[in-house]
């Protein structure tokens, strides 16, 4: 009675065949289960504490993309085992084709991925920078599908050549039609791996200035100091001359003081001497030259030059105003006046006399 139940046939293929396969497919699992749950998840484990990540990407790729696999070889070992009208030939052929493509182009993208993740973490600021990789895996994903679905047609005979052309005719049209969409596309690519800004700096361009908040696809968005988002075109920032200011080591200072005319020879030759003296005693200073340079309509003018050791400009305004301050308090003290513009006039009289 048994044996005549297994050896009914149904659909070309007996009992004892569509119960051999379901074995096929019960064990495979099973294995594949116990595999995941014990070695891999030992392997999981042993990888946390390695200080390298190229580990921890292959265990989790086997997880993601070779568990599914398996899965898939398996279901597909199985039927293999049953014969299978043509009709369903093509479309297992079909299924499978399609799975594994998908889960090729999910691994090439993924690998990408790792890859560039660990290339922008060798970075100064390195995890800052991971965040602007979203609209770079985006075009980088876009074309990975693009490749990926040409072969997965091409494998399953549809003549791909036509289609190939007609997209380059296309594609040419649409970039003479898109060519600053495509500009700012390209100059993307420019400011993420030239690295002249990156989020957090603060910038200058033309007389607009920010902290940098967003790098995009199309356009780069800055905070003003006045609390208002500046938006520009990435073309307008890679063709504009740029100061980045958050790069600055040391802040170079140039300021100009003018006293009277009526100030004595004296006190004129001990000026840039006073102005050194008060410039040294500032914390994070470096003194560089003090010079009576120029007469000038109203006063006798005096150039200072030097560096603050710090890109802080609130570090350099504090010392600016000490030293400021400091000037004031001293010619105060020796008597020697700040000019401001005035014009002096000399009146010349002369007495005539009256003829009678």
């Amino acid at each position: 009675m048994m044996n005549e139940f297994l050896e009914r046939v149904y659909f070309h293929n007996s009992v004892l065949d569509y119960l051999i396969a379901l074995g096929i497919v019960v064990l495979g699992f099973i294995v594949i289960a116990t595999f995941k749950r014990i070695i891999l998840t030992r392997l999981q484990a042993l990888t946390q504490h390695t200080q390298t990540s190229f580990d921890n990407y292959v265990v989790e790729g086997v997880e993601r993309f070779g568990i599914p696999a398996l899965y898939i070889t398996t279901f597909y070992m199985a039927l293999q085992y049953l014969v299978l009208s043509e009709r369903m030939v093509d479309i297992l052929r079909i299924a499978v084709t399609v799975v594994v493509t998908v889960l090729v182009i999910r691994f090439i993208s993924s690998a990408i991925l790792f890859m560039l993740r660990g290339y922008v973490r060798k970075q100064n600021h390195g995890e800052e920078k991971v965040n602007q990789l979203g609209g770079l895996m985006l075009l980088i994903n876009v074309l990975i599908w693009f490749i990926g679905l040409v072969f997965l047609f091409d494998n399953m005979g549809y003549d791909v050549t036509t289609v190939i052309a007609g997209l380059g005719i296309g594609g040419i049209a649409v970039a003479l039609a898109a060519q600053n969409i495509l500009g700012d596309l390209f100059n993307y690519f420019v400011i993420f791996f030239d690295r002249p800004f990156e989020v957090g700096d603060f910038v200058t361009v033309d007389n607009k200035m920010g902290v940098v908040e967003y790098v995009g696809i199309k356009t780069t968005r800055l905070k003003s100091l006045t609390g208002e988002q500046l938006v520009f075109s990435n073309s307008d920032l890679t063709g504009s001359r740029l100061h980045n200011y958050k790069r600055m080591q040391r802040r170079r200072v140039v300021f100009k003081i003018g006293v009277t005319y009526q100030t004595p020879l004296r006190q004129v030759k001990e000026i840039p001497v006073l102005i050194k003296s008060i410039v040294q005693a500032q914390k994070l200073t470096e003194f560089d030259r003090s010079h009576f340079s120029s007469y000038s309509e109203s006063s006798l003018d005096f150039e200072t030059v030097f560096y603050v050791l710090s890109a802080e400009f609130n570090v350099y305004m504090d010392i600016q105003q000490a030293i400021n301050l400091r000037i004031f308090e001293e010619f105060q003290d020796r008597g020697i006046e700040f000019a401001y513009p005035t014009r002096m006039l000399y009146l010349q009289h002369q007495a005539q006399e009256a003829s009678t």
